[in-house]
């Protein structure tokens, strides 16, 4: 992990970025996971290389639904930059792989240090709120084909790579629907030559119709992305 692939890092100035990492610990995620619990003080952030984190909305009659993703562009942990300590959302380890990780009174520290650091991540944080937004208006309004898509999408940009495993009962649980409504809508895609699925391994075949069937909440998250970081 000599190299730093991590975008939010990579924007630091030189002499910040290697300040904060000298203060990180590289590690490995691991599927399912569970880095952070709402309500309970933040005790390390994470910086994904390779590996990426489903944000995840709970409440009491339902065991979750993703509202947000995290990979490399970005981290776990930004709400630390609005000096609040307890963590908002159920985070789950949903891709494998290389990560930074940091102690929060490390972090803080760093924080009140970089002004640079600061910038970027209140950058983030505006597009984190515009991903929990679109994940919302998505759930009302949007079938369950083209919310498939945005999300294979979206965990193909982070995986960076056209294949990883995911399940039917994973997806059925971050996107809010039944088992059988993922089959169909998966079953759909697999027919178009869009993507090819067996027993829990998926893998990207046409990107470009992936991104014509997805709804417009994709396009939106990248634009907002690409214009503020």
């Amino acid at each position: 992990m000599a190299t730093v692939e991590n975008h939010l890092i990579e924007l630091l100035p030189r002499d910040d970025r290697l300040r904060l990492l000298a203060l990180c610990e590289p590690i490995q995620l691991v599927l399912a996971e569970v880095l952070c619990e709402p309500g309970e003080p933040t005790r390390h952030v994470y910086f994904p290389i390779e590996g990426f984190i489903s944000l995840v909305a709970r409440t009491a009659s339902h065991p979750g639904l993703e509202v947000g993703m995290v990979g490399r562009e970005g981290m776990l942990g930004a709400h630390l930059a609005l000096d609040v300590v307890t963590a908002p959302l159920h985070a789950l380890v949903q891709g494998p792989g290389a990560a930074w990780r940091m102690a929060t009174a490390d972090f803080r520290l760093e924080l009140a240090r970089s002004s640079a650091l600061r910038q970027s991540l209140n950058r983030y944080i505006y597009v984190l709120m515009s991903q929990l937004a679109a994940s919302a208006a998505c759930l009302r309004f949007h079938l369950i084909g083209p919310r498939l898509a945005r999300w294979l999408l979206m965990s193909q940009d982070r995986a960076h790579s056209d294949s990883f495993r995911v399940t039917h009962e994973f997806l059925a649980l971050m996107l809010g629907v039944r088992r059988v409504g993922i089959t169909t809508a998966a079953s759909a895609l697999q027919r178009s030559g869009l993507i090819e699925y067996h027993r829990g391994d998926l893998t990207v075949l046409d990107r470009s119709g992936l991104e014509s069937m997805a709804c417009g909440c994709y396009a939106v998250d990248r634009e907002a992305y690409a214009e503020l970081l």
